[in-house]
């Protein structure tokens, strides 16, 4: 599989996974299949997966940290901030609570808390420095 660098010495493969349906929006979740679409995909070089703790809520999070805890070494890129009501689609931002404090809830669905595989990619500056221009 291709490999790429982001940012500064961040590598993965080129080719990524997003895991929202895993979880809602395109019908029942069926965690089984889910878990078989994971292996199949790092077993052909799929290095990086994408999550947000809004799929499901939680859900997503909570199947990729199973995932992470049987021994996959993969990436994982997650997003906090966006809200909204279990059964709803509309979507809203909160950026109220601090980066760091909602980082932690990241941290202990996707089983990393106690691991050392929690890092900041970018800084809440560099993300918003990409949206306005100071």
């Amino acid at each position: 599989m291709l490999q790429r660098t982001l940012g500064q010495g961040f590598r993965t493969s080129a080719l990524g996974l997003g895991c929202m349906g895993m979880s809602e929006f395109y019908g029942p979740r069926d965690d089984a299949t889910s878990m078989q679409v994971l292996h199949e995909a790092v077993e052909r070089g799929i290095g990086m997966l994408d999550t947000a703790d809004m799929y499901g809520p939680h859900h997503n999070e909570e199947l990729i940290g199973a995932f992470l805890r049987g021994g996959a070494k993969v990436k994982v890129a997650t997003k906090f901030g966006i809200v909204r009501a279990a059964g709803e689609y509309r979507r809203g931002l909160d950026n109220s609570p601090e980066p760091r404090t909602l980082a932690e809830g990241n941290k202990s669905r996707l089983s990393c808390a106690q691991e050392g595989r929690f890092y900041w990619v970018l800084t809440l500056q560099d993300l918003l420095g990409a949206f306005f221009v100071v």
